[in-house]
């Protein structure tokens, strides 16, 4: 007997990651970053239907304007604004930021719009580090985008493990069948996650490796990769490894390494996806790129960027993503306004292109 498969959604999401170390984004170009210069690598060369970018370390000195955006998020807005894409979401606290844009085709496809944050800080007194995250239901699945900035320091690496299951313990939603992060179908998590090397290599040892290259000895003393294999904190998701240089520590203005710290993978983006949780649906986020941006100089860190084809099918069914969404979110679940949302925002975002 043959199968039939059919297309629920099919969408390619950029994720991003970069500790801008305080630095507003002045005149700064986001084209390349941002990979809007004609090459992405979303299939067919397309530009990605949705954008999801985290920041850390972004200046708090507007945080207390609450009716204004970071202006990190009203310089993205700007550079995509100029490709039609809408403003979703953010979430701020403090210095850790994350917000997202998508095509305005994708507007009445995105339902449950909720955001949250985690305090890690001094206890979890403090914002300056912990998480904020955007979760939503994304063609009647379930997904969620978790920024972090963990704990920092070579000697850190147990308050690292504990600022993660905090997040995880307490971040929460209230929407049916997703009030924690690893209900979710698909989960993004990324961020500057602080992780440093093992072992008591020199900063100058490490960097003679990454300069010729050596980057498989280096990520076997990742302390996140062997955390991972240990069970100890973020072994729920996946990563392909960076086959990039460490993205820490930088001389601001440069590509050279500070050696005051060591160089560390400390940028990174890891996934999961439930991939068969509903009969006769398969769920599937192919990572499809994984680099830095080395061109940016700005910070003491690289921003890292992913691209991800993120993909719904069905199989001998056919299913519109309302009713996938009956399915995943339990049938009575209460839609949010966020198609209203989107095209109000739509009308903004043509207006701010005005000016």
């Amino acid at each position: 007997m043959s199968v039939s498969t059919s297309v629920i959604a099919d969408l390619c999401i950029y994720l991003l990651t970069w500790n801008v170390g305080t630095h507003s984004p002045k005149d700064l170009s986001l084209t390349s970053m941002l990979e809007l210069n004609g090459t992405t690598n979303c299939p067919q060369n397309k530009i990605p239907d949705i954008y999801v970018i985290g920041m850390q370390e972004v200046s708090t000195k507007q945080v207390l304007n609450i009716f204004q955006d970071d202006p990190w998020v009203l310089k993205l807005a700007a550079a995509l604004s100029r490709h039609e894409y809408v403003k979703v979401e953010s979430k701020q606290l403090q210095g850790i930021l994350i917000t997202m844009f998508a095509q305005p085709k994708h507007i009445p496809h995105m339902k449950d719009i909720e955001t949250d944050e985690t305090r890690t800080g001094w206890g979890g007194v403090w914002g300056n580090k912990g998480a904020v995250s955007i979760r939503l239901s994304l063609y009647g699945t379930g997904a969620v985008f978790v920024c972090s900035h963990l704990a920092a320091h070579d000697a850190k690496l147990k308050e690292r493990i504990e600022d993660y299951h905090q997040i995880v313990d307490n971040h929460k939603y209230h929407v049916k069948g997703y009030p924690r992060i690893f209900d979710h179908d698909f989960v993004f998590w990324f961020g500057d996650l602080n992780f440093r090397l093992s072992g008591d290599m020199s900063a100058w040892d490490v960097r003679n490796a990454v300069e010729n290259g050596r980057y498989d000895e280096l990520l076997k003393l990742d302390q996140l990769s062997l955390l991972r294999e240990s069970g100890n904190a973020f072994s729920l998701l996946q990563e392909e490894l960076p086959t990039f240089a460490p993205t820490f520590k930088f001389i601001e203005g440069s590509n050279e390494y500070d050696l005051k710290r060591r160089p560390a993978w400390c940028d990174r983006i890891l996934h999961r996806v439930q991939a068969n949780s509903y009969p006769s649906i398969t769920l599937s986020a192919e990572q499809l790129s994984y680099q830095s941006k080395m061109d940016y100089t700005l910070s003491d860190h690289k921003p890292v960027a992913a691209t991800f084809s993120y993909k719904i099918e069905s199989h001998n069914l056919s299913y519109t993503d309302e009713e996938l969404h009956e399915m995943t979110h339990g049938v009575g679940t209460t839609m949010s306004n966020v198609s209203v949302f989107g095209l109000i925002l739509v009308i903004v975002v043509h207006s701010v292109l005005q000016f």
